[in-house]
This record gives structure tokens, C-alpha cells and sequence, in this order.
């Protein structure tokens, strides 16, 4: 999970903010927002990483929309349509996965800004993403 937005909405909905609302939480003694560590570093962390990822791909990424020519699930169901066969649509989820947008640079973003993060054009590991994902789909 990056960048104090994402933060807060994770203490929003799982952390402690929604048990201060009286909501339901997963994590109602942990105060993300003071805490962000918490994910990798707190009691329960083993479990904690994959429940915030997976609120992360719904929340952020699955819900990713440029407002032009880049929808999610738009793109995820020409990737099916399309025999998956065309790996841009990985390269431009691995984007948004670490840099924020479908095609770094991101608009708005700079070295100096969110830590880096959405300024660099390259995608962390994309060779290694690519072959696990085909070895994901050939095992289907």
C-alpha cells in the first residue's frame, strides 16, 4: 500500500479509525495511519499483507480508470477476449502496480514528489512479472 490516500483508506475501512466509528473491522487496535508499518511489521503481519493487497487491487487497481483510453476491467476483458496473448495489458497493470498510472511517467508525478513514486518509466522486475504470469496461465 502506498501513499497517505491509500493509508487512510485502509484505516478507514479495516483499521482502527472504523471501530472509532463504530464500524466493523479487521484490525480495530491497528491506527494505520500512525502506524503504516503496521502491514509488515505488527503482530498478525503474515496475514495483514495479503488482506491489504488484496483491499489495495480492489480499491486502486481494479477500480483504475486514466479517463481516456485505459479502463481495467475494460482492458482485463479484452485481455480474455483476445486469447491473452496481448502482455501489454500485464505491462500497464505492473505500472499502476508500482507507479500509479497505466504508462509511467504518470502526470503530476516528479522525483521529488511521493517519493518518486509514478516518475520513473520503468517497470520493477517486467521480464520476471511476464514469465510468471504466462507460467500462471499455461498451468489453467
Amino acid at each position: 500500500t502506498k501513499g497517505i490516500c491509500n493509508i487512510g483508506k485502509l484505516n478507514y475501512y479495516l483499521g482502527a479509525k472504523a471501530a472509532e466509528d463504530g464500524r466493523p473491522s479487521r484490525y480495530p487496535n491497528v491506527d494505520f495511519c500512525s502506524f503504516p508499518e503496521a502491514t509488515c511489521a505488527g503482530s498478525g503481519s503474515r496475514e495483514m499483507r495479503w488482506v491489504t493487497s488484496m483491499f489495495e487491487w480492489t480499491e486502486r487497481i481494479q477500480n483504475y480508470d486514466d479517463g481516456k483510453d485505459w479502463n481495467y476491467l475494460q482492458k482485463l476483458k479484452d485481455f480474455v477476449d483476445g486469447g491473452m496473448i496481448d502482455f501489454d495489458f500485464l505491462d500497464g497493470v505492473s505500472a499502476i502496480v508500482n507507479r500509479g498510472c497505466h504508462l509511467p511517467p504518470c502526470d503530476g508525478a516528479a522525483a521529488n514528489v511521493n517519493g518518486g513514486i509514478g516518475a520513473g518509466a520503468t517497470i520493477h522486475l517486467q521480464e520476471e512479472r511476464l514469465n510468471n504470469f504466462k507460467t500462471v496461465l499455461e498451468s489453467l
